[in-house]
């Protein structure tokens, strides 16, 4: 699966669903015009009202028609505008991210901590919902406010490898655009079918005006008539907006279990998943009144529907295609007959490639980063074994503050903590005046572990803290910014490195808006040569050797550059605005940005873990999240003295 062909996919997706839509509010339109000329009569035969179908009639009814489906589709837009916790919520789900508590639970963080550190992205918010089907979903509207709801009846039944299938199937449609598309139908199919919901209330109010049967057919005629249709109307509308869920969604799930299949190399932890679903009292049930509006989004069909309406294809047809070899039987579970299952995860194979996070002082070679750019939104096995010996090489004690909310604002605070005494002293003084003493107790109790974290850990670390600054109301986090800036600002100097870590925290906390793929790698010319200065300019202390690596990182991009850097863009203020307007490339363009971001800081032949975890913080930025470099093979690897001095140098400097 390629990331960024996904990403052109889901623009076409979308671009059909709006076809879709226009044609669905089409065929109501002239369901109603035809509906409306129904001749209307009292109980003596006189005719109170026949309209005939003419152009003033089907305008009418058109601008009607469309008004309430606008209108019903952006305000429930704008309901869902908080991202994929208005739908966590609305099932009746629980935040358990800081707040695990059975084995279960936690063994559920587990699964989806792993899977998002393999991703290169930031932990999602996962709500535990309290229904006992089988069944999960992901919502939002951007990866930075996505949600993953889990039922109970699925971390009680599943083993933790059929989880794990699960919960990859989930960060598919994360990372493939389908979570995006399949938030922005349910504006959709409400703002159709809410015309049920209009006739509904017109006719409610029709039975209030008049006494008598005389004054009644008088005032209410038309109103009964136009509450009659789109009633009528209405239904159609339902029966539309199933179909239009089954065009969109069905195949993707395919496409997904495809891709859970390519996360885990194991076709049986989806299958396994599958098999249970159909073995299963509950099956994947979800019991909410507000089931059928959201069943769309879930592993399983967890809200019945007739065939040609469903959303999801037939399980027995899933199953097939991800275990060729299955005998048609399903795994058989009482509603009652479900274990706690252990939170241990499996034991990491000795044999398997690579070494423990925390003994990382090592260089990564070209292959190293261009094997993470090819993983890109879809993480191998590696990347997932990578991610767990990372989670097992974070001290407990940072991870357990990660997972509550003064845990999580001391660790972004203690990362930005100088390593001079003196300077670190005199941040701690401005913050104890900013900062709630139990806060500041946190961090005093968090720095030394902080302190003596691996550089390669700290991205991870402030992936797992996210979910617990999500909690934070507006207020509260515009402070937790202002004192952010205080510590970054305490030498008169930016690094980018600190930079970067705080617009990765501002983003995923306060969302980042949705971008629109809109230019050319050649018309941001620009904007790349400040990107790349800047990332030059850090990764090298010699400024001559920074432009060798800058020319260097410009040779294969197929056209010229820009003859000098502007004064007003040397700055982080510029790196900021080149940013925002390449987020803006077009997917197929930005396999040519990493590329030449790749060739600018392997310009020496080498990458330091910090240089590798700046390289994928910024390209984080831009929407291109990094699965974590593997390790080089040890024949390539130079002494640790050496890397510890290269290391030292690379968190020494800072962009100007």
């Amino acid at each position: 699966m390629n990331f960024f062909q996904q990403q052109r996919q889901a623009k076409r997706r979308t671009v059909y669903l709006i076809f879709l839509m226009f044609m669905a509010v089409l065929s109501l339109i002239a369901m109603s015009c035809v509906l409306m000329t129904i001749p209307v009569e009292d109980g003596s035969g006189n005719v109170l009202m026949d309209l005939k179908l003419d152009r003033q009639l089907v305008m009418t009814v058109s601008a009607v028609v469309v008004s309430i489906v606008l209108l019903g589709s952006l305000t429930k837009l704008a309901d869902l505008s908080e991202g994929g916790k208005v739908v966590a919520r609305r099932l009746d789900g629980r935040v358990i991210n800081h707040s695990a508590q059975t084995l279960e639970e936690q063994r559920l963080m587990n699964v989806v901590e792993e899977m998002a550190i393999a991703s290169g992205t930031a932990v999602p918010t996962v709500y535990l919902l309290p229904d006992l089907g089988i069944n999960a979903f992901a919502a939002g509207l951007t990866p930075q406010d996505a949600v993953i709801g889990v039922t109970q009846g699925a971390i009680s039944v599943l083993t933790r490898d059929e989880l794990q299938g699960v919960i990859a199937h989930e960060f598919s449609h994360i990372y493939n655009g389908d979570m995006r598309l399949n938030t922005r139908l349910i504006a959709i199919v409400h703002g159709i079918m809410v015309l049920g919901l209009t006739g509904s209330y017109i006719l409610e109010g029709t039975e209030h005006v008049g006494k008598t049967p005389l004054q009644r057919s008088k005032f209410v005629a038309i109103p009964m008539l136009i509450g009659f249709v789109l009633l009528f109307v209405g239904i159609a509308g339902t029966i539309f907006g199933n179909l239009i869920k089954s065009a969109i969604s069905r195949q993707r799930e395919f496409l997904a279990d495809a891709t859970a299949v390519q996360y885990t190399r194991d076709p049986q932890s989806i299958a396994g998943a599958l098999k249970k679903i159909g073995g299963y009292e509950l099956g994947a049930t979800i019991s909410s009144a507000r089931a059928e509006e959201y069943s769309h989004l879930y592993f399983g069909p967890g809200y019945s529907n007739s065939d040609s309406t469903a959303s999801h294809p037939d399980l027995q047809e899933r199953i097939r295609r991800v275990d060729a070899q299955w005998d048609g039987s399903f795994i058989k579970i009482a509603a009652a007959q479900t274990e706690t299952q252990s939170t241990a995860r499996p034991p990491l194979p000795e044999a398997f490639g690579g070494v423990p996070a925390a003994a990382k002082s090592v260089l990564y070679d070209m292959n190293a980063v261009q094997a993470s750019v090819a993983a890109m939104g879809a993480p191998q096995k590696e990347h997932l074994m990578e991610a767990r010996r990372v989670l097992e090489d974070i001290e407990q004690t940072l991870k357990s503050a990660a997972r509550n909310i003064e845990g999580a604002q001391a660790i972004v605070y203690g990362l930005l903590l100088s390593r001079f005494d003196s300077l670190q002293g005199a941040q701690l003084d401005a913050l104890r005046r900013e900062i709630d003493e139990s806060v500041f107790d946190a961090v005093g109790l968090l720095r030394e572990p902080l302190a003596q974290l691996n550089p390669g850990l700290r991205l991870p670390l402030l992936d797992l803290a996210i979910p617990s600054l999500q909690q934070l109301d507006k207020k509260s986090f515009a402070k937790v910014k202002r004192n952010l800036n205080l510590l970054i600002d305490a030498d008169n100097e930016t690094e980018l490195l600190e930079w970067t870590l705080l617009r990765i925290v501002e983003r995923n906390v306060e969302g980042a808006p949705a971008v629109q793929f809109k230019f050319g790698l050649f018309q941001c010319a620009e904007q790349l040569l400040v990107l790349l200065n800047a990332l030059a300019r850090a990764g090298q202390q010699n400024q001559q050797v920074a432009l060798q690596a800058l020319h260097f990182a410009w040779e294969e991009l197929p056209f010229e550059r820009p003859l000098e850097l502007p004064v007003e863009l040397e700055d982080l203020q510029g790196l900021e605005a080149a940013i925002k307007r390449l987020r803006h490339l077009m997917p197929e363009e930005r396999p040519a940005l990493l590329n030449a971001m790749t060739r600018c800081v392997m310009h020496d032949g080498v990458i330091t873990v910090a240089e590798a975890e700046l390289f994928r913080a910024v390209a984080d930025l831009l929407d291109c999240p990094l699965p974590p470099f593997l390790v080089t093979p040890p024949e390539t690897q130079t002494s640790k003295k050496e890397i510890a001095g290269e290391e030292a140098r690379q968190s020494s400097i800072g962009v100007a």
